[in-house]
């Protein structure tokens, strides 16, 4: 009777691996999984089109989709499962997991199976920025180009400094131009806009250390270019959860907003895209179930 009411407790739960993402670290997860859960629901993902069918495929039997992956993986499940009553659960495998990291979900996998069998869950908001669907940090201007610049390396967080130092030398700020008029004050250049709906891009590196992830609210966080000796205060208050308003820095909370900016890349829980003016931003509150 146990061990039937063992398996019948992980029937309803769906595996999602990203294999590009979690790299050979993913044998291991699943070789743990196969020793503690007889016959899991494991998919191996290859494309965002194909993690999409087997979710359609598999909907009225799964109730709780684990995504294996970073926040670009989690993000690809979670808008299959937004405003309904399925339930998002992750296992982090990525080179920043921020959104993980926020919803304190470890690389521990007894840890996730005891949440998959309490089955407890909250309501967080997540947002679109033209419709495109995000559920942590996204941004444009020197993050949305640095993200292009980092997936051309094998990733990793060392990279990710070498690209952020290389491209701010270089990079020139992109201009801003509110369309709604209680924001045109802040028109103007700026080196990046972050949207957060969560406090860290990844790596505990928070750059919105107030923003909440069911408030109704993102935090729109505008910095403008620093001189080179301003750096590593900037660098020492994101990862000491300290960073405040000050004159390079401005933040705005708002539920949505709408404005044009005169460079094309982005990223979306820290996948690059490219996203043309103007830009329509909304909060979707409470739209996603994720387990606690």
């Amino acid at each position: 009777m146990g061990l039937f009411y063992f398996c019948k407790m992980f029937s309803n739960v769906a595996f999602i691996v990203n294999p590009f993402s979690a790299k050979k670290n993913y044998h291991t997860f699943l070789n743990q999984l196969k020793q503690k859960v007889k016959q899991p629901l494991v998919y191996i993902s290859e494309s965002i089109s194909g993690t999409d069918d087997f979710i359609q495929a598999h909907w009225e039997k799964v109730d709780i989709f684990v995504a294996i992956g970073g926040d670009g993986t989690i993000s690809t499940v979670a808008k299959n499962i937004i405003n309904t009553d399925k339930i998002l659960a992750i296992f982090p495998a990525g080179s920043g997991n921020g959104f993980s990291n926020e919803t304190r979900f470890s690389k521990n996998l007894d840890d996730l199976l005891e949440k998959i069998k309490r089955k407890h869950h909250r309501e967080i908001d997540t947002f679109t920025v033209n419709d495109k669907l995000s559920i942590n940090v996204s941004g444009t201007g020197f993050d949305g180009k640095v993200v292009k610049e980092f997936e051309k390396t094998s990733r990793g967080f060392a990279n990710y400094i070498k690209v952020s130092i290389r491209t701010f030398f270089k990079y020139k700020p992109i201009k801003i131009r509110f369309l709604d008029d209680k924001f045109q004050r802040y028109n103007g250049k700026y080196l990046m806009m972050s949207i957060a709906n969560t406090r860290q891009f990844g790596n505990n590196a928070y750059i919105a250390p107030n923003a909440s992830k069911s408030d109704g609210l993102v935090e729109l966080v505008l910095v403008k270019k620093f001189p080179i000796y301003y750096a590593p205060f900037f660098a020492f208050r994101m990862f000491t959860k300290k960073l405040k308003a000050d004159s390079y820095l401005t933040y705005l909370s708002v539920s949505d907003i709408e404005f044009e900016v005169d460079k094309p890349h982005w990223h979306i829980d820290g996948e690059y895209n490219r996203i043309s003016s103007p830009i329509v931003m909304k909060v979707q509150p409470k739209s996603l179930r994720v387990l606690v």
